[in-house]
């Protein structure tokens, strides 16, 4: 049996589960490479964030009470779940994202492994003993927060919701989870069937697609002390600041200009194969993406000239109907923003070595050659599959140039000596590190988050991460009698 049939999904989906479509407006769900309506969904308001944090607050009781393998076996089934609907949930993909096959496949990997890495939460020592000056037992005990606001975007829904959503189940929490409305069905409504199939009690996981007036009902209702956002740094920031207003905990994942250090002993051909996944992949719509490309001036020309030449060759098209390496990007508005940044950068010694054009959403992969600190494509982030190129001559220049950006996202160096490139990535701050290979990996049980304007640190991946991101810390004592005290 499908778990979104394709010609009736908006109806199935809606069927005996946990939650209901929103009270709002219907709006339709496109398919970036042709603009077709794939279905519709209806959108939240504020009212259905208010009744769903209500329901889920119920609920939220019961499932922390369960037996710590009752939540363990949902997550179990859940991910076994992700595996044997693979085929049916990357056409959604592939479709509703714009993403090539290899990217979907992907995501659903990732998606697996983070509900088998969570289902291992909930068996994990909940507290500590800790010693006391009195004659008593203390220790100090983790218990889940209650419900957890998710609010993820459209360039890989599937993995920036489960990364949240799974791990604050697992710990015994609810969860509201806003997708992009321009992703609902792979960044909400997937997540939420997987999980109704799994045996997820009612009321836990309540999908809410809309906008940003529903984000702030979820950022301010009383009952979702922490928020767990990925996103822009631009949004990152208010969402912060209106969390901090109401005293909620924020996790925030939020942009990257991540640069990638290519040094003089470099082998050209592996570098330009690890800039062109780095920059092109998924259209470079990842917050991963390598936003900036410094190479030593002994092998600089020669890297342009091959990085230009890969880009002339790389298919661009419609995922689900040919083979390409780029398909679309999301919409309109991105494809303009990311054509801006192009176009405002070229001139005054800068020059297009490859691409800057597009049709339709299809942009081409893009090569800026001679960018420096003030060009408008090496200081922020594009978003878009475009490959900025800077020329240092030194290392102390290199760093200079890496960490001129307020990013702290991820860092690629590309060295015959990788020691030298550990020792290089000492001197430059970011929360991910990767010695010869690009910027862009994702695994469930490591570490995930970045420093600066690219957010609150590693608040995902891994188990220690996930229990301090969606649980809290009581202190509790118990004594066999009671105390005594002077008055």
């Amino acid at each position: 049996m499908a778990l979104l049939d394709q010609s009736r999904w908006n109806d199935q989906i809606f069927e005996g589960g946990s939650w209901r479509p929103g009270s709002g407006a219907a709006t339709d769900v496109i398919e970036p490479a042709t603009g077709e309506a794939l279905g519709q969904v209806n959108l939240a308001t504020p009212d259905d964030v208010s009744r769903a944090a209500k329901v889920a607050a119920e609920a939220q009781r019961e499932w922390a009470a369960l037996p710590h393998s009752a939540r363990a076996a949902v997550l179990r089934k859940a991910a076994q779940l992700w595996s044997s609907h693979a085929e049916e949930i990357s056409w959604w993909n592939v479709r509703e994202v714009g993403a090539i096959p290899g990217l979907a496949g992907f995501a659903l990997h990732v998606a697996e492994q983070e509900c088998w890495e969570a289902a291992a939460l909930p068996s994990l020592p909940y507290g500590s003993l800790i010693p006391s000056e009195e004659p008593r037992l203390s220790m100090a005990r983790r218990y889940p927060v209650g419900v957890v606001g998710v609010i993820s975007p459209f360039n890989v829904p599937i993995i920036l919701g489960i990364r949240s959503v799974a791990p604050a189940l697992a710990l015994g929490n609810a969860v509201l989870l806003k997708p992009d409305p321009r992703t609902a069905v792979t960044g909400g409504l997937v997540l939420a069937r997987i999980f109704q199939e799994a045996g997820l009690p009612d009321g836990l996981l309540q999908v809410l697609i809309g906008g940003a007036d529903v984000g702030e009902a979820i950022l301010t209702d009383p009952r979702v002390p922490v928020i767990s956002f990925t996103g822009s740094t631009e949004a990152g920031r208010r969402v912060g600041a209106l969390a901090g207003s109401h005293l909620k905990r924020a996790h925030l994942e939020l942009g990257g200009n991540s640069a990638m250090l290519i040094l003089d002993d470099a082998d050209v051909d592996a570098a330009v194969n690890l800039a062109a996944w780095g920059s092109w992949f998924h259209q470079g719509q990842i917050c991963m993406t390598t936003g900036r490309h410094l190479v030593h001036e002994r092998i600089y020309d020669d890297f342009v000239e091959r990085l230009a030449d890969k880009a002339a060759k790389l298919p661009v098209g419609d995922p689900a109907r040919e083979q390409v390496a780029l398909g679309p990007v999301i919409d309109a508005g991105q494809r303009d923003k990311i054509h801006d940044l192009v176009t405002s950068s070229v001139g005054d010694g800068v020059r297009l070595a490859a691409g800057g054009s597009f049709d339709r959403l299809f942009y081409q992969p893009t090569v800026i050659a001679g960018v420096g600190t003030t060009t408008p494509a090496f200081a922020k982030e594009i978003f878009g599959p475009v490959a900025p190129v800077a020329r240092f001559s030194t290392v102390d220049e290199a760093i200079a140039l890496a960490t001129t950006t307020e990013y702290g996202l991820s860092l690629g160096i590309v060295t015959r000596d990788a020691m030298r490139g550990v020792e290089l990535a000492d001197r430059i701050p970011t929360g991910i590190v990767h010695i010869n290979d690009q910027t862009v990996n994702d695994e469930a049980n490591a570490p995930f988050g970045g420093t600066g304007a690219s957010g609150t640190g590693s608040r995902f991946g891994g188990a220690q991460a996930n229990i301090d991101a969606f649980t809290d810390t009581r202190w509790l004592t118990v004594r066999s009698q009671p105390a005594s005290f002077p008055f």
